[in-house]
């Protein structure tokens, strides 16, 4: 009988000391506290090693592939106690890119289990960032050398924001969100946390920083 593409991948958990440490065992050194485990309310990290978020603009409709997986997953076989998922958004127009991944429908919960599986199998943690880019949504991957929104006939779309105020003279000025809109996306993190559950995560962050919609409104 064979084995599934990723079945041969779960196990066994790697261990960081007795893989990477020959000679002598990282506990002994000064910083030994890195690698005991912490409890955060009633959930427990085998290490105080988190990996924060990283965007990889490689994402279709906003769904993991591939790509996603071997990104966060080999860093749980590294030995992280908490593995944290790039920015997901809430909305498809909360995108940073157009290839940004996203949690705003059900079809992109399985996607995303099947890497917080694999996560768990290694014995790390797996989170999650929401988020939603308000003004500075609908730009260009940053190794594409070209800065400001991406034109609507290129996959862009208009932007929203607290105020019609553009990010920079290259962004689109966004549209003034409306209190109904509002009301609307504070329910849309609302599901994204829901389905962010759903898929396996257990830690939840909101992205309130780096200028995106909920540090516009700051």
């Amino acid at each position: 009988m064979g084995l599934s593409t990723t079945d041969w991948l779960l196990k066994p958990v790697q261990s960081v000391n007795r893989a990477w440490t020959p000679e002598f065992s990282l506990r002994e050194v000064a910083m030994s506290l890195l690698l005991e485990p912490y409890t955060l309310r009633q959930l427990t990290l085998r290490n105080r090693i988190a990996v924060s978020p990283m965007c990889q603009y490689s994402s279709v409709d906003g769904l993991a592939n591939d790509w996603h997986l071997v990104h966060l997953g080999s860093r749980a076989v590294g030995g992280a106690g908490l593995v944290i998922s790039e920015a997901m958004a809430v909305t498809p127009d909360g995108r940073i890119t157009p290839e940004d991944l996203g949690l705003w429908n059900d079809e992109q919960i399985e996607p995303l289990q099947r890497i917080t599986r694999f996560i768990n199998a290694q014995g790390a943690v797996a989170g999650i960032q929401l988020a939603h880019a308000g003004r500075k949504a609908s730009t260009w991957r940053p190794w594409l050398g070209k800065h400001g929104s991406v034109p609507l006939n290129e996959g862009g779309w208009t932007p929203v924001g607290p105020s019609a105020i553009a990010f920079d003279p290259q962004h689109t000025a966004p549209v003034q969100l409306s209190e109904t809109q509002i009301k609307e996306l504070i329910e849309a993190f609302v599901e994204s946390a829901r389905r962010a559950l759903t898929a396996g995560f257990k830690v939840v962050e909101i992205h309130a920083a780096h200028g995106y919609l909920l540090h516009q409104f700051l």
